[in-house]
């Protein structure tokens, strides 16, 4: 087994890491006091194929594989979480749902401008009553003559206010339970579709965050995914490729947080030396960089066999799970290597750590992570 990235991905990894120091360092502050997301950089996103990294260059797409992509999402997060986050979501799940689960002529007309940036997607599942038990949604998709009414609202959803092509899960047959929630395409602008509160959050403030309101929307037949009574089960194939970039997103800001408390280590110096000669320090810093190191290499085992094909329910929520908990205890341990200084915005420890904690809480906690692991566990 090699653990290595291979020659092409390593210069990936050194493109992205580039792009992040040169176009997002610099504004990462300035973004996130302002919870702004900078859409004015998608051209540049479009030319690195972060737009559409896994989706087929058939239709316009860098088609890479899961291990490029966690490459790319920790890259940007180390550096911004929440310009990662905002990616991830378009990726994963918005274009993800499309990638995965439409017909040939709705990815040629969704997908491509996805892919080519010239369009952003937003994914709509989670809503004010249901999270972590989305089977429960109360959203609802009625049949009419040549579509569907929907009705009804959607939460905390990445991208929303700016994403032209929004994909929903609404429940089409109340006594099918699982069975009777189907996905749908949403274009922006369409009548009955509107944003509603956007959300002043405590971390990944540069990511948008808001909720969703359908109000006797139509969406024609041409845009149910699949056939009616199968978007569930289309979405928890999703959130199996979701929760890889989610843990990718927590190595990168685990990494970042890591690389900020070594420098700062290094360069403070108390009782006549640089803290790092302080075993204390050293210890911290040795259980950083190992924890890290381990997230991301369950992280790439996860990428690596869905690139094979293979099922990575368990994988996913495992490194999920871990990457998103190690992120956090790293990104918290940066703060207190920085005494005072992590505690105010002049240095980056503080950001982390607010940012850490969203990757325990989105698609999934860590609680549900450790019910399908389990349920896993028990199958075999």
């Amino acid at each position: 087994m090699d653990f290595e990235l291979n020659e092409e991905q390593e210069q990936i990894r050194q493109s992205i890491r580039e792009f992040a120091e040169a176009e997002l360092a610099p504004h990462k502050s300035e973004w996130d006091e302002a919870q702004h997301f900078p859409v004015e950089l998608r051209p540049k996103f479009a030319e690195l194929g972060i737009m559409g990294v896994l989706i087929p260059e058939e239709y316009g797409g860098a088609g890479m594989g899961y291990v490029e992509y966690a490459t790319i999402i920790e890259e940007i997060a180390r550096v911004d979480p929440s310009i990662a986050l905002a990616i991830a979501a378009h990726n994963s799940l918005g274009a993800g749902h499309i990638n995965i689960a439409a017909n040939h002529a709705q990815k040629e007309k969704y997908l491509t401008p996805l892919a080519r940036g010239d369009a952003f997607a937003a994914w709509g599942l989670t809503e004010p009553s249901s999270g972590s038990d989305a089977s429960s949604m109360r959203t609802t998709a009625v049949r009419r003559k040549g579509g569907w009414v929907i009705n009804g609202s959607k939460n905390f959803i990445t991208n929303a206010t700016f994403a032209e092509t929004t994909v929903a899960l609404a429940i089409s047959d109340r006594t099918a339970g699982t069975h009777g929630i189907s996905a749908f395409i949403v274009e922006r602008g369409a009548k009955g579709f509107s944003i509603a509160k956007k959300e002043n959050k405590l971390g990944m403030r540069a990511s948008d965050t808001a909720a969703i309101v359908f109000d006797d929307c139509f969406v024609p037949d041409s845009n149910l995914i699949g056939e009616a009574g199968q978007g569930f089960i289309q979405a928890m194939k999703v959130l199996d490729g979701g929760r890889i970039s989610i843990a990718a997103l927590a190595v990168g800001i685990a990494q970042g947080a890591y690389e900020a408390a070594l420098k700062y280590a290094k360069e403070r110096h108390q009782f006549g030396r640089p803290i790092s000669e302080f075993q204390a320090i050293q210890f911290k810093l040795a259980d950083m960089a190992t924890e890290t190191e381990a997230a991301r290499l369950m992280t790439l085992r996860a990428a690596e066999m869905k690139n094979r094909g293979k099922v990575t329910t368990k994988e996913s929520s495992m490194a999920k799970l871990y990457a998103s908990e190690v992120a956090v205890r790293v990104s918290e341990q940066s703060v207190q290597i920085h005494g005072g200084y992590g505690y105010i915005k002049d240095y980056p420890a503080e950001k982390y750590w607010r940012d850490s904690k969203l990757c325990t809480v989105g698609e999934g906690t860590s609680e549900i992570q450790r019910v399908v692991i389990a349920r896993q566990l028990l199958r075999s």
